[in-house]
Parts: C-alpha cells; sequence; structure tokens
C-alpha cells in the first residue's frame, strides 16, 4: 500500500465515492485507511466521566484501501502510484499517469544506485 499520512485521496467506490480528503490514519496489517469527512458513522456513547454528556458522535470509521486513489497534486487527476529507485540508490513514490515524483520512501543505498 503506497499511500501516507497527509495524502490526498478520492474515493472510487462505496457509499463516499466522488469524496476527495486527506488521509487521517494508516492500518497496513487489515489494509483499510481513515479518510478525513468519509464513512462517517454515529457512534453512541453511553454517558461516563470522560464524556458526561453521553449521546451520538459522527466520526469517520475506515474504509479497504482499494476503494480510494491517490489524487496527483500536479495536476489534481486520480493516479495510481509507483515505486523507483533513483540513480543515487533512493527509493520514491511517483505517479504513473505524469511521472512526477511524490516524495522520497528510503534512503540511498549502494546496491541500487546506477552503475555508471
Amino acid at each position: 500500500m503506497n499511500f501516507r499520512i497527509d495524502d490526498e485521496v478520492e474515493v472510487i467506490a462505496g457509499a463516499d465515492k466522488g469524496h476527495r480528503g486527506k488521509v487521517l490514519k494508516i492500518d497496513r496489517k487489515a489494509n483499510k485507511i481513515v479518510v478525513e469527512g468519509a464513512g462517517r458513522v454515529w457512534k453512541h456513547v453511553r454517558r461516563s466521566q470522560k464524556n458526561p454528556q453521553g449521546g451520538r458522535l459522527n466520526k469517520e470509521m475506515p474504509i479497504a484501501a482499494s476503494n480510494v486513489m491517490l489524487v496527483d497534486p500536479a495536476d489534481g487527476k486520480r493516479t495510481r502510484v509507483g515505486v523507483r529507485f533513483l540513480a543515487d540508490g533512493s527509493k520514491e513514490r511517483y505517479a504513473k499517469k505524469t511521472g512526477n515524483s511524490l516524495g522520497k520512501i528510503a534512503p540511498a543505498r549502494a546496491q541500487h544506485a546506477a552503475k555508471a
């Protein structure tokens, strides 16, 4: 899963299809992400010291990572994400549609550096 916190994504399937928002939380084990404003549900809360009023809270729930696509910051359209090695051996994410870099994800390593 090539998402990071604070990436802008668009929901492509489900009840919130077409919604755009930031990634708030990632659960890589369950392959789910929490998107700001998507997957909202009402949670009924009993009165307690922490919540003396009780009542209903509106909160975001995790949605499957396969139901969202990254939005390319360069052109504002959704795109797939790829991973490539740079000449110095560092690893970066890139937008498949435009080829623009989305930031480094691993430091330079000699074994992945281009042989010149």
